[in-house]
């Protein structure tokens, strides 16, 4: 046997843990999800095979507003969270007194449980004792109690908010990594040469931060299109389904209404959704990584 036959046999037995585990976790539930959307499966003793049916009754008005409003919400959220990130990444990055202690502030969203966090965001939405239609109130702003998330217009908003400000630390310490590493010569010469801040953030910075930010949106974007407990635990989808989104609607669907073919013919949908935005991540990255392309 040869040197490279060797070791070509011995990298597949390291690799051997890694391929079962990616296969009892990801493949087979991917697998028996979509042989599951095909059937009639519920709570009943039998299940039938029932072809395209499940899928047939996905395309009507009401999903389509299901699918567009996903859209919207995971378009917003994630920009957000780029743009923010990006400001604050820039701000920490800034010779400044008491740096260290600015940075240490920004993580205690992320840090906080998620579940103990969107319930302080509930308690701060709430009409009669939160604290932003207090403020709002004492400002003069509201002639009475807001409740925003008994109305469609701002409970939407309401949830995009809460998803920014648990998301936000994260990006913004992913990109501070970014910018710290730039070659610092770079800001020298453009100093040298009289450039000023905004010069040198739109000609250096934002430009060599392009990598960071394709990566990160991607992340973010998988993991705000796949939000569930933000919505479920602030509206659960309400009011009137105004903050439903395809993965409320799939548990809804699947766990709520014991309706397991169609809620796994929703879910078959999410995951052509998000493998569509991973094929093209890799074209975007693969365009930009010259060594890649050749």
């Amino acid at each position: 046997m040869s040197v490279q036959r060797s070791a070509f046999i011995f990298a597949w037995i390291l690799l051997l843990p890694a391929v079962l585990y990616v296969l009892a976790i990801v493949a087979y539930p991917l697998v028996d999800t979509f042989i599951l959307s095909f059937t009639d499966a519920s709570l009943k003793k039998t299940t039938n095979w029932v072809g395209w049916i499940n899928y047939q009754k996905i395309f009507n008005a009401t999903f389509a507003e299901v699918i567009f409003r996903t859209f919207v919400w995971t378009f917003f959220s994630v920009a957000l969270k780029m743009v923010i990130g990006t400001f604050g990444a820039t701000m920490l990055n800034a010779a400044v007194p008491g740096r260290s202690l600015f940075r240490l502030l920004t993580m205690p969203p992320w840090i906080v449980p998620m579940a103990i966090g969107i319930f302080m965001w509930g308690w701060m939405y709430n009409g009669q004792f939160g604290m932003i239609s207090g403020v709002l109130q004492r400002l003069g702003l509201v002639d009475g109690p807001v409740a925003f998330l008994a109305y469609g217009s701002t409970a939407f908003w309401a949830t995009i908010v809460t998803d920014v400000w648990i998301g936000v630390p994260l990006v913004t310490i992913y990109f501070l990594a970014a910018i710290q590493s730039i070659p610092k010569d770079l800001y020298e010469a453009a100093w040298t040469d009289g450039a000023g801040r905004w010069y040198r953030f739109r000609r250096i910075t934002l430009p060599l931060m392009v990598p960071a930010i394709i990566t990160m949106s991607m992340l973010s974007l998988i993991a705000t299109f796949n939000s569930f407990d933000i919505i479920w635990i602030l509206t659960q989808g309400g009011p009137s389904g105004e903050t439903t989104t395809m993965i409320i609607d799939t548990y809804q669907t699947a766990i709520g209404s014991k309706k397991y073919g169609e809620g796994a013919a929703r879910a078959v949908l999410i995951c052509i959704f998000l493998s569509l935005f991973c094929f093209a991540y890799f074209r975007v990255t693969r365009r930009l990584n010259p060594e890649k392309r050749a």
